[in-house]
Formats: structure tokens, sequence, C-alpha cells
């Protein structure tokens, strides 16, 4: 579930920035810092939904998937001060202000990514993950032993 809502985030910091473009400037125009944060993002996003999804599913690739796309996101999180000019300290300060909502969403992004993370790559997830049921026995009924072959 950690890894839906990381998604949801994750996804919506390069679509809020898309939406924002002015008209007649294309994404082209973007400085390569800044494309590469919002691909990271993108990229990000498609992992933890896919490995959400596939963990559903009981798929040790979906443990796989989450982890690297926790990383992605804690890795856009870390250029995203820098492509835009700024220091770490005012990034964060005006992150944790909450006076807008894609702050907010950060925030919440912040929060699930490294739970995301620490979540997939711990032993028990991952024995879950790997455990799969016995096959059913045929039905027979007792004290019956099974027929010989033959004549």
């Amino acid at each position: 579930m950690f890894g839906l809502v990381a998604a949801g985030c994750a996804g919506y910091i390069p679509i809020y920035f898309f939406l924002r473009l002015p008209s007649g400037f294309s994404i082209g125009n973007l400085p390569g810092l800044v494309l590469t944060m919002l691909g990271l993002y993108l990229l990000a996003a498609l992992f933890l939904l896919i490995g959400a999804l596939s963990a559903f599913f009981r798929s040790v690739a979906g443990a796989v998937l989450l982890v690297l796309g926790s990383l992605l996101v804690i890795a856009a999180v870390l250029v995203e001060p820098l492509a835009f000019n700024g220091t770490y300290g005012v990034y964060f300060r005006l992150q944790f202000e909450f006076k807008t909502f894609i702050a907010v969403v950060r925030v919440v992004m912040f929060a699930f990514a490294p739970f995301t993370l620490i979540f997939a790559i711990i032993p028990p997830t991952l024995k879950y993950l790997r455990w799969r049921p016995s096959p059913a026995q045929p039905y027979r009924p007792r004290n019956q032993f099974p027929q010989q072959p033959g004549w």
C-alpha cells in the first residue's frame, strides 16, 4: 500500500510541472537537470506502481521494483533542489511549511518512499512473497490403498 501512495505522489509531480508550462514553452526548453529530475520521478512512479501491483500477487520481482522505485524517488528528491539552483535547507523548509498542495504531495512522498524501501527489503516481506502453497493431495478414501496397475 505504501508503494501505491508513493507512486501516486511521484507521478503527480511531473504531471503538475507539465501542466504548468506556459504556452509556447516546450519541454525541450527546460534545463537538463530539470528534465533528469522529472524523468526520475516518472520512472520511479512506474516502478512503484508495477512493483506494488506485482507484490499484491506475491511476486519477488515486485519487491525488487519497489526497492528500485524508492531509490529513484530518493535520487529525484536529492536532485530537485540542485535543478532549480537552490539549497537543501530552503527547499525542505518550503516543503514543510505546507503552503501549497504540491508541497503536501512532496512531504507525503518523502514519508512513504523510505517506508516502502524498508518494508520491501525486510525478511518477513521476502518470506511472504516466496511462499507457495503445497499442491492439493488427490482424494482417496481412508484405509484404501491405491489400485495396482495391470491385468
